[in-house]
């Protein structure tokens, strides 16, 4: 099993000076590679090979005159550049992202290294720079197989190291006992189907006031500045503190419910088209489902718990999960229903946790699973009697 650890770096002045050389080399090799092939194809309709047409130029590139700095780039880092933008030409053609765009020196900055790497109690080393201090917060076990160094858009330094265990994935239990179902959800951010309802943060709503005024600072400084450098990493900073708790929160709840559950079922949510609701867009960015999944996803792959995504098109809140009946509508602001034909009054968010929770029993006994804790069906709010 492969296991990442990101580590923060403190590099030298002199360290800073040839990671930023590194990092250019990197950025050249991408856009040059994409103006090549937007070039050619614009105005030639040819579509070049990145294996065959593009990585050869490379070689030539060192041994001109022009372009000879890149000797003092790590090799790989820069191979693998080209096999990025390959990854994006591919996602693109196949409408799963847009067309590449050329990479900026502002923002967010990375070189992947994959040989000549070292790994000691207090820090890293990797091709053509000195050793670099890290914190190594967690021990690195396993053979490591590469090592990313990125810098933030706040001028913060890491290093992603990714090791190899030895390990095979656990097995993931025949029998299974534990069951939860989780409906996702904007004012609570996951109901289980248990009736916890976890409440939504808003890092981004709760930081909205400084950001904002981190912006109108930036946006009355001279571009090309001093002062709008150092306004943009502020705004920076601003926007790393809402993705570090974000990613805190969601790391906490992702490890409570695996280690909760054997199974846990999830719904699979069209957030592309989701976004397209300019009332919701920024809550359910905010939100980030698709992020928390991921998290879900990896997690119990490593601890042997079973996952399931069901289609996005079962509709969980318009079903009764005592007798099955659908409502033609359920429009959002409608949080409690009543069933017209079992008369069963429904919390709207755990009535769908429990169909998901249902739902993806099917599909796990489908497979071959005994699932052995069905827990009945209950009602999530107390009924109405009927005149």
């Amino acid at each position: 099993m492969y296991s990442a650890t990101k580590v923060r770096l403190y590099p030298t002045e002199e360290q800073i000076t040839a990671l930023e050389k590194q990092f250019g080399a990197v950025r050249f090799a991408y856009n040059k590679a994409l103006h090549i092939r937007s070039h050619w194809y614009k105005h030639h309709g040819i579509s070049l090979n990145n294996r065959k047409d593009i990585q050869p130029l490379l070689p030539v590139a060192k041994k001109s005159r022009r372009y000879h700095w890149l000797k003092q780039a790590d090799s790989n880092a820069l191979q693998v550049s080209l096999q990025n933008l390959d990854r994006a030409f591919q996602n693109f053609f196949q409408k799963r992202a847009r067309f590449p765009r050329f990479k900026s020196k502002q923002g967010k900055q990375s070189s992947y290294h994959c040989s000549n790497l070292k790994v000691t109690a207090d820090s890293i080393q990797i091709p053509k720079i000195s050793a670099i201090k890290a914190v190594i917060h967690r021990e690195i076990t396993g053979k490591i197989k590469s090592i990313t160094i990125t810098r933030s858009a706040a001028g913060k330094y890491y290093a992603a190291i990714l090791c190899d265990d030895g390990r095979e994935a656990p097995e993931k239990p025949a029998l299974i006992t534990d069951v939860t179902g989780l409906d996702m959800g904007l004012s609570h951010f996951a109901i289980q189907s248990n009736g916890h309802k976890e409440p939504n943060p808003r890092f981004l709503i709760r930081n909205s006031r400084n950001l904002r005024r981190k912006q109108k600072v930036l946006s009355r400084k001279k571009k090309g500045s001093a002062n709008r450098a150092k306004a943009r990493r502020q705004v920076a900073k601003c926007h790393e503190h809402v993705a570090n708790t974000r990613a805190d929160f969601q790391h906490k709840l992702s490890r409570t419910l695996v280690d909760e559950n054997q199974a846990i079922i999830v719904e699979t949510l069209k957030i592309k088209n989701m976004m397209k609701n300019h009332k919701l867009a920024r809550a359910i960015g905010d939100a980030s489902w698709h992020s928390f999944i991921a998290k879900l996803d990896y997690k119990a792959e490593r601890k042997g718990v079973h996952l399931v995504k069901l289609d996005q098109w079962y509709a969980s809140s318009k079903m009764c999960h005592c007798c099955g009946y659908k409502m033609a509508e359920m429009p959002l602001h409608k949080r409690i229903w009543q069933c017209p034909e079992c008369k069963a009054e429904h919390d709207r968010d755990i009535n769908a946790a429990i169909n998901i929770r249902q739902k993806g029993i099917l599909e796990l006994q489908a497979a071959g699973h005994v699932v052995s804790a069905h827990g009945g069906l209950r009602k999530s709010v107390a009924p109405t009697v009927a005149a």
